[in-house]
């Protein structure tokens, strides 16, 4: 079971994903944009966050992205650098602009749109957590 955050506005976004998560075995903490979703990043230590980016402002998702993975060695929020990043999206249906991970504009792992299949959402969370567990230096 994995602990994950999902900052998204949209309450039935939310809930979709709640439900799916909880029966993948998973713990989903949520947050409604980008200030209490960094905080809750602080709180909760997940091993994979999940993303929105039209929120209070439209692009807000990006600017978590970017403060989340920032370089800078004082950085608010270093420790938490590695977590694997989804962004899960309806951006693509109001702008024609396209965006997928781009290290130096989007530093995230993967780019979903909110319309993607429930396995295909699942399959990309699953393979983060692996990737990650097993880039993770062991306890002990």
């Amino acid at each position: 079971m994995a602990k994950i955050v999902m900052i998204d506005d949209d309450p039935d976004q939310v809930a979709a994903m709640r439900t799916l998560l909880e029966a993948a075995g998973h713990e989903l903490h949520a947050a409604p944009n980008g200030e209490e979703g960094l905080a809750l990043v602080k709180r909760v230590v997940p091993a994979l966050i999940i993303l929105d980016v039209m929120m209070n402002r439209y692009t807000e998702g990006f600017h978590v992205a970017r403060m989340l993975r920032d370089e800078e060695p004082d950085s608010p929020y270093a420790a938490y650098r590695h977590i694997p990043i989804i962004v899960c999206s309806a951006i693509h249906k109001t702008t024609p602009h396209r965006f997928g991970p781009d290290e130096g504009y989007l530093p995230v792992d993967v780019f979903l749109d909110k319309t993607t299949p429930a396995d295909k959402v699942l399959a990309a969370i699953d393979e983060l957590l692996a990737k990650s567990a097993a880039g993770r230096p062991s306890a002990g």
